[in-house]
């Protein structure tokens, strides 16, 4: 993550190796089947079913796999029930941590997820802890090496149909947007040709805690990795900058 923007360190994420894929689908196949159980199995008429859809081709999730899915979430095979809830806490350093889960066991999630939060040196709070620190945002990100189009124009254009803020850094691109606008910027920008390597709703810190000890760091990393592990963590947030001198080292 060294060299990237501070959102990319905010939102952890990993590289999946392909023994993870099948978590990584299983995952998918689970925001797949809320969004269609909620909002109907057309994508064209469902707008976070079709970002659902979107995210799992883009990790290369089988046709079949999506389609099983949607019929699950509308009732035409035998599908889970989950719960959406969030849980949140403090990591190592006093760094904020919201996760968004789908649960078909609400005690048993919060079971792991209170033992995990206490077994890397944070502790899980109550409801509200920790979400004031963070804005509901929509997130778009575009890879420089795919812009068609020059970046003063894009910050122009941008801007135009809607977006809040446009952050470039290194080879990234970052577009921020009210939530209730995200999907009208999204496809505004598609229109002119433009290729996102992200589009979300995303919880976005309105502040960042630094974590300039080794030690601390390697313990925080630990954590969002055994949360991003969990089977039903779909998301996690946390509000963290680690330098790149100590990401180096981890």
């Amino acid at each position: 993550m060294a060299g990237h923007s501070k959102w990319a360190n905010i939102k952890h994420r990993k590289s999946k190796q392909d023994a993870q894929k099948g978590k990584m689908f299983t995952k998918l196949a689970r925001e797949i089947i809320v969004a269609a159980k909620q909002g109907g199995g057309d994508p064209n008429g469902n707008f976070r079913l079709r970002i659902a859809i979107e995210k799992a081709k883009s990790a290369n999730m089988p046709n079949e796999n999506i389609n099983r899915a949607i019929q699950k979430g509308v009732g035409g095979g035998e599908g889970d029930n989950y719960e959406e809830v969030v849980y949140e806490g403090y990591g190592p350093g006093g760094v904020a941590i919201t996760l968004n889960i789908m649960t078909d066991n609400r005690n048993r999630t919060a079971g792991d997820i209170r033992h995990l939060f206490s077994k890397y040196g944070g502790n899980m709070g109550e409801t509200g802890c920790v979400s004031w620190m963070f804005n509901k945002k929509g997130y778009l990100t575009i890879n420089k090496e795919n812009l068609d189009i020059n970046e003063d124009d894009l910050l122009l254009v941008g801007l135009e149909v809607g977006a809040e803020d446009i952050k470039v850094e290194d080879d990234i691109i970052e577009i921020i947007t009210n939530p209730d606008d995200f999907e009208e910027v999204k496809t505004n920008l598609e229109q002119q040709g433009i290729q996102f390597a992200e589009a979300e709703i995303s919880m976005i810190p309105q502040n960042t805690v630094e974590i300039n000890d080794l030690e601390q760091a390697k313990k925080l990393m630990k954590l969002m990795d055994a949360f991003e592990e969990h089977d039903d963590v779909q998301n996690v947030y946390a509000n963290y900058d680690i330098p790149d001198e100590i990401m180096d080292q981890l």
